[in-house]
């Protein structure tokens, strides 16, 4: 979103608006490179309120878990590696909102709640002794792990 154009600008404007009662609108818009709906604008308000300074923000929507944060923050400390979609059913259970995962992941970077991830596989290994691998190619061409020859 752009910014409100300076109150300095502003005031320039009207002081030359002013002084030069022969210029029309366009022109005073072309001389200060400004949008000529913005001059029209400018001096109703001006000649309305007297105040040429630009108007507040209005706001925006609020955030749809903005009063669940320690919800939020509860529930990702219970289980981390829980997935988006998971979190997302366990906060419409706890709070009766539907969530999308965007959200959602916007509410956890907002938090600074990072998210422990669990592998999907883990490494065999035989009754305990971990065994050293080593890819090697096979006879397709794929890489495939097999066990190391120890010396000794």
């Amino acid at each position: 979103m752009a910014l409100p154009f300076s109150d300095d600008l502003r005031e320039r404007i009207i002081r030359f608006y002013e002084n030069h009662d022969d210029d029309t609108q366009p022109e005073i818009a072309a001389e200060f490179g400004v949008s000529q709906s913005f001059v029209e604008k400018l001096l109703r308000r001006w000649r309305a309120t007297g105040s040429s300074a630009a108007l507040p923000h209005a706001g925006g929507r609020t955030r749809t878990l903005h009063h669940h944060d320690a919800t939020v923050q509860k529930l990702v400390a219970a289980q981390p590696d829980a997935t988006l979609a998971e979190l997302q059913c366990r906060i419409a259970g706890k709070t009766k909102l539907h969530v999308s995962v965007p959200t959602l992941c916007r509410t956890l970077q907002r938090l600074r709640l990072g998210r422990k991830k669990v592998a999907a596989t883990r490494r065999a290994t035989t009754t305990g002794s971990k065994v050293a691998t080593r890819r090697v190619p096979s006879p397709g061409g794929q890489l495939v792990g097999a066990p190391l020859e120890m010396a000794g």
